[in-house]
């Protein structure tokens, strides 16, 4: 029962919204009033007949002519009603929406649509969403590198590379009691811009890697991309040419999965171990897979 209650509670609460909702589907045009009836023209009136109506009103109620606050007020409306009915899309829309008051969301956004919609300009829009998401991105990579090297300046390592650079720097033996002391803070700043962080993960800031510069530099990077796309075809499907010591290379780094940076710190000759076995051939790569597993299992 309480459950009952609750449903036709809420189906009422519904039902009102909507009511509430359906009145403004027709009135966002003119308000409360209706347009043909501030023109005081019927709904069948053709173009000529509302424009005469319109020049009629606004001699009569014009600011200039009558100083009624009143009459001000309504010279307001009555310009607004011409503007909706002179021109045959917004009337189009205005007529469907007295005759579908119960289709608010879609009236409503052909609306603002119709009058707001061709006033902004396309690629301004875009641009400034650009330029925002851009900024995001930029703030958000500055503080992720700043928090990096806030963390790597206390560990220990970080410390005694600074001290090992003081040394070298004064050309001085190290004093226990000295070396206890804490750093000045100028001096710790100019020797750690001395020393490279490396920190993996992390990189510095760059305005070619924000979302912005990689879309006006699209054109650019899909005419590249095309072009060694073409060449590698050319070279080495159509000419038959052996694959050079760098293509070798990344095509086994993409068949193992190997990130580029845990590929350039590889030994030389597991490199060149790798590269010999041709792991991009499906045989070679299933066989290289089954040695790693056995070797696996005999290591367990």
């Amino acid at each position: 029962m309480a459950r009952r209650n609750a449903i036709q509670w809420f189906a009422l609460t519904v039902t009102i919204v909507l009511s509430l909702m359906v009145q403004p589907s027709f009135s966002i045009y003119c308000d409360e009033d209706n347009c043909y009836d501030l023109l005081g023209v019927t709904q069948n009136a053709n173009s000529s007949e509302i424009k005469k109506s319109y020049y009629k009103l606004s001699l009569k109620h014009h600011p200039d002519k009558n100083p009624d606050p009143e009459s001000k007020k309504f010279f307001v409306k009555i310009a607004n009603a011409y503007e909706i009915l002179k021109d045959e899309a917004t009337r189009e829309q205005y007529d469907y929406a007295l005759a579908h008051p119960e289709e608010f969301f879609y009236n409503t956004a052909r609306y603002y649509h119709a009058y707001y919609g061709h006033k902004t300009d396309t690629r301004a829009v875009l641009i400034g969403l650009l330029l925002i998401l851009s900024s995001f991105q930029y703030l958000n990579q500055c503080t992720r590198y700043n928090q990096a090297i806030d963390m790597v300046k206390k560990t220990p390592a970080y410390k005694n590379k600074l001290r090992a650079l003081e040394l070298q720097r004064t050309g001085g033996v190290a004093n226990r009691k000295k070396s206890n002391k804490p750093m000045d803070k100028n001096l710790e700043e100019e020797l750690s811009k001395e020393l490279n962080l490396d920190i993996k993960g992390t990189e510095k800031p760059s305005v070619w890697e924000l979302i912005g510069i990689r879309f006006i530099l699209l054109p650019y990077t899909l005419g590249k991309l095309l072009l060694w796309y073409g060449c590698w075809f050319w070279r080495y499907n159509v000419k038959r040419a052996p694959y050079s010591w760098e293509d070798a290379s990344y095509l086994t780094r993409r068949s193992l999965r190997v990130p580029l940076d845990s590929w350039i710190s590889m030994d030389e000759s597991t490199k060149e171990d790798l590269i010999q076995r041709r792991l991009w051939e499906k045989s070679n790569f299933e066989s290289y897979v089954a040695e790693m597993r056995k070797e696996s299992k005999r290591r367990r």
